[in-house]
């Protein structure tokens, strides 16, 4: 009986698998791809309300905290 722990034998196995070199560029390609969809869509109405808050309130507390320091 084998005592050694899958991670090992998932290792030993891993150093001698060679993806042939078309099939990386296809992979490359697709992700390629779909990652430019994803930083191409338009941002949701309600992601774009919740910057302008967030940013508003930085900048009150950022002005608080000048006005704080000056007094």
């Amino acid at each position: 009986m084998n005592a050694d722990p899958p991670e090992a034998a998932r290792a030993e196995i891993d150093e001698d698998v060679v993806l042939d070199p078309r099939v990386q560029e296809s992979i490359g390609r697709s992700l390629k791809a779909h990652y430019e969809d994803l930083v191409t869509a338009p941002i949701p109405d309600r992601f774009l309300v919740l910057l302008a808050q967030l940013e508003a309130t930085e900048q009150r507390l950022s002005t608080e905290d000048g006005a704080n320091e000056r007094s």
